[in-house]
């Protein structure tokens, strides 16, 4: 049976990204590689695409299979293409003209009409340039589909779409995958990679198994170290203290016992299995008490779009302290747009008591949001902290030293940061904020799947108030304590996420599949 096989694969690239990776795959298997930012993701999927060679080792693919290979970032060639035209661009003139109908179909599927298909790409948003580079893929009818973050901008209708195409769609293909969606690999993916730089492991089960499977070895292997490191003290001392002996009585039969008992401890170390030390958390979070039971009320407050067209009216609605409140609805609807009213709320809480919207004074709020909005772009980083939360140089510098920017990053502007480097900032400033209430949109865009937990830790281990918005399902499934969604101008209260999810799926009203909805 044609599989590909990696032997022995690593790749340094002035430090060690993974060593020794042997593993195989074929049809049908969907491998999801996992690891934290940096750990050299994406250049494995490089290596398995055939487009960078790894340091040591060999990968084998099938000579007669086809690659085809998603990038996190698009081609400049296809944004002058419309969608249709990206779509088959990787055919050959006489393919494109006799397979044009795979185009059709998979865009279809995703929601695309006509007069979508007939736009460039480059107009489109970051999710449709995604699914429009996964469409052209898909047409090419590959053996082997190598996929760097699929989800990347896509709404979670699309997210959801693309789950069902995977499934259905490429279910006979080899397919290797980098994604930091912890409910998309559950669902996508059979088999787990978890990338280390010492000793990556691999598992036949989707990611939460896997990650179950994982921490058990991980412990097994501690537990089986912390045994050998006490043998080992124990037999260097016996050996230590025979020598000493062997030395001042002039015991030969003591010294041979002490270079026996020396070979055994020498061949414990050597034996012993590295130890995996998880990255140190690099998000961490702190909350000030109020005495405050109710934090926010609403009544009678109508979320308008940025051009003045009314979205959704809430009419009564109390955010208590202790409260994570998660808001869902499909794209469009006002998420966005209702999370920026509470901020000016609490900028302009004059005006926003003649709207309807009630902050207790106690309250103070820490924001973010998936654009990084907060961050002043020309600012360099010790400035921004320093003048923001008047920390005096020393303390920016070391709190910035603290988060992981070295001494010379910190003069750099705010603006030259990579997405997930703004996203460190802004987690350090949140937490120098010191909130009682965090107002959240979409605050795991940018981190893998470590800082996903991190983030989820510390706002549980802070018993955080929060009102959150975010299609990272494990994120809102671990959080939150209640789940508003929009729907027809309305904010409906339902026990729990899942018919929301499940009306993405059925294109149903979630008010017809939740019969516990309470209408606020």
């Amino acid at each position: 049976m044609s599989r590909v096989s990696l032997q022995n694969v690593s790749v340094i690239y002035g430090q060690t990204l993974f060593q020794d990776l042997s593993f195989s795959f074929g049809a049908g298997d969907h491998i999801g590689i996992v690891g934290n930012n940096g750990a050299g993701k994406s250049t494995l999927l490089k290596c398995i695409a055939g487009l960078v060679e790894p340091t040591a080792g060999v990968i084998s693919v099938p000579r007669s299979w086809r690659i085809e290979y998603v990038d996190q970032d698009i081609p400049a060639n296809l944004l002058e293409m419309s969608l249709q035209q990206a779509a088959t661009s990787a055919l050959s003139e006489d393919d494109r003209h006799a397979h044009a109908w795979r185009a059709d179909v998979v865009l279809g599927d995703f929601g695309a009409g006509e007069e979508l298909m007939a736009r460039n790409v480059g107009e489109l948003s970051g999710g449709w340039q995604r699914l429009a580079m996964l469409a052209r893929a898909w047409v090419a009818d590959p053996d082997l589909l190598v996929v760097d973050e699929p989800t990347n901008h896509l709404d979670l209708a699309k997210i959801v779409m693309l789950e069902t195409w995977f499934k259905e769609q490429l279910s006979n293909t080899a397919v290797a995958v980098v994604s930091h969606d912890r409910r998309f690999l559950d669902r996508c993916t059979t088999t787990t990679l978890f990338i280390r730089p010492s000793e990556s492991r691999y598992y036949g089960k989707p990611y939460s198994r896997a990650r179950e499977i994982l921490l058990e070895d991980d412990r097994a292997i501690e537990l089986k170290r912390d045994r050998d490191q006490r043998e080992l003290g124990r037999l260097q001392k016996s050996a230590h203290e025979l020598r000493q002996i062997g030395v001042n009585k002039h015991s030969e039969d003591a010294l041979r016992k002490s270079i026996q008992i020396a070979k055994r401890a020498e061949a414990i170390k050597d034996a012993m299995p590295d130890g995996h030390t998880e990255r140190r958390r690099d998000i961490t979070l702190s909350r000030r008490d109020t005495h405050a039971k109710r934090l926010i009320g609403l009544k009678d407050v109508v979320v308008e779009s940025p051009a003045g067209h009314k979205l959704f009216a809430i009419s009564n609605l109390d955010i208590n302290q202790g409260d994570r409140v998660v808001v869902l609805g499909r794209n469009g609807t006002g998420k966005t747009c209702f999370v920026q009213k509470l901020r000016i709320a609490f900028n302009e809480p004059g005006s926003a008591r003649q709207q309807g919207v009630q902050i207790a004074p106690s309250t103070v709020v820490g924001y973010i949001d998936q654009h990084m909005s907060q961050l002043p772009r020309a600012d360099s980083l010790r400035d921004y902290i320093n003048g923001a939360f008047k920390t005096g140089d020393q303390r920016a510098t070391s709190v910035l030293a603290q988060s992981g920017f070295s001494f010379d990053q910190q003069t750099t502007k705010i603006g030259m940061l990579s997405p997930g480097e703004m996203s460190r900032l802004a987690f350090l400033a949140l937490r120098l904020t010191h909130p009682s209430f965090y107002l959240m949109d979409e605050p795991t865009n940018n981190l893998d799947i470590a800082g996903q937990e991190s983030l989820e830790t510390e706002i549980l281990d802070s018993a955080a108030t929060a009102i959150i918005v975010s299609h990272d399902r494990a994120f809102v499934e671990n959080v939150g304590t209640r789940f508003l969604v929009i729907e027809g101008a309305r904010l409906l209260e339902i026990d729990r996420p899942h018919p929301f999810y499940q009306s993405l799926i059925n294109d149903e009203l979630v008010s017809q599949l939740a019969p516990k909805v309470v209408v606020r």
